[in-house]
């Protein structure tokens, strides 16, 4: 056989490869700004913090073309601790997204995996500051079952007019109980125009299933290109989690109320939330926040933010809502941070 045959063959695989490769992207988000927290029980904290306004990530997506409007897709994403260079979520590798599935053009999508939650979802497309940026996360307050479901089996609408949905089993997979660690969740939206409307609902078992929590959250948002209006309103009872903390025995109503401010490469974003805790252990708590972000780029930008909680209840209590952000719980009811923000 001769040498350049063997040449042209060795160009042949390695050109297949890379046409092969060829729809896989990776992209990434790296944040790092200074943190300022003070009103909890370990007093004021000062530190560097990663992933404030959004969490700091590696990823990888990749879809095929599988022909008549369908293809296959995955996400593969695991969280950074700019800080540290430690992986985020506990140190699980791809703590963020890991799920595989298929897409039909016009129609929808199923996907398996580690995956958001729908009400996550909703809470993202009604809070100001997205869900959980800066400090003034609608996280800190609100519940969102936990950011994320493992096991899950999810089905989501795309590209049907103006609907956006999703359907989202978690399996507990426990060897205690079938139904313990389950989740389930689901969100319903239309957009038209200017408008935008959610709802969005989460059921959870705990480990043993001796407890259940579920939220339900309805609201919309108003664009008038240069200002966006925000209003979502949840109900939420048993064992939820709030700001990645469980907390049992919660019968409570929460308000939220918001704006974004466009102007030229600033945003704006404030919001006040009140949660009225209608059980016997009168955790009532409202929330001020504000934020600013400043685009260097369409890739880069400066941002600060400042949110306060006015806790009924004292630091240390269960029902002791701390000001976090992207990346952490924190550790008081009032806090400050001021950061960059860079993605590829």
């Amino acid at each position: 056989m001769s040498k350049k045959f063997l040449v042209l063959v060795g160009g042949a695989i390695l050109a297949s490869s890379a046409a092969a490769q060829s729809n896989v992207t990776v992209y990434g988000l790296m944040d790092a700004g200074i943190v300022r927290e003070s009103g909890g029980a370990a007093g004021s904290v000062t530190q560097v913090g990663s992933g404030i306004a959004g969490g700091s990530r590696l990823g990888f997506r990749g879809a095929e073309d599988l022909g008549n409007g369908v293809s296959a897709n995955f996400v593969l994403e695991m969280g950074i601790n700019i800080d540290t260079g430690a992986s985020a979520q506990g140190g699980t590798t791809f703590g963020r997204q890991a799920h595989v599935g298929l897409t039909k053009k016009g129609l929808g999508s199923v996907t398996l995996g580690r995956q958001y939650t729908p009400i996550f979802n909703t809470i993202n497309a009604l809070d100001p500051f997205g869900g959980v940026s800066m400090a003034g996360s609608g996280n800190n307050m609100l519940s969102e079952g936990g950011i994320r479901m493992n096991n899950t089996v999810k089905l989501a609408a795309a590209g049907v007019g103006g609907l956006v949905a999703e359907v989202a089993y978690g399996f507990g997979e426990s060897a205690i109980d079938s139904s313990a660690n389950r989740n389930m969740g689901a969100m319903l939206g239309y957009k038209l125009g200017r408008f935008d409307i959610r709802g969005g609902y989460h059921r959870n078992n705990n480990a043993n299933n001796s407890d259940s929590g579920r939220s339900a959250i309805v609201g919309g948002t108003i664009d008038f290109s240069t200002v966006k209006a925000h209003l979502a309103v949840q109900s939420s009872k048993g064992l939820v989690i709030v700001n990645g903390r469980a907390i049992p025995g919660t019968d409570t109503r929460d308000v939220m109320v918001g704006l974004t401010v466009r102007l030229g490469a600033n945003t704006i974003m404030t919001s006040y939330t009140d949660k009225n805790d209608r059980s016997i252990h009168a955790g009532d708590a409202r929330q001020l926040a504000i934020g600013l972000s400043h685009r260097l780029s369409k890739r880069t930008d400066l941002y600060t933010s400042i949110a306060r909680i006015k806790n009924d209840a004292p630091a240390g209590a269960a029902r002791f809502y701390t000001v976090g952000n992207a990346s952490s719980q924190g550790s008081g009811d009032k806090a400050y941070n001021f950061g960059v923000r860079h993605l590829f």
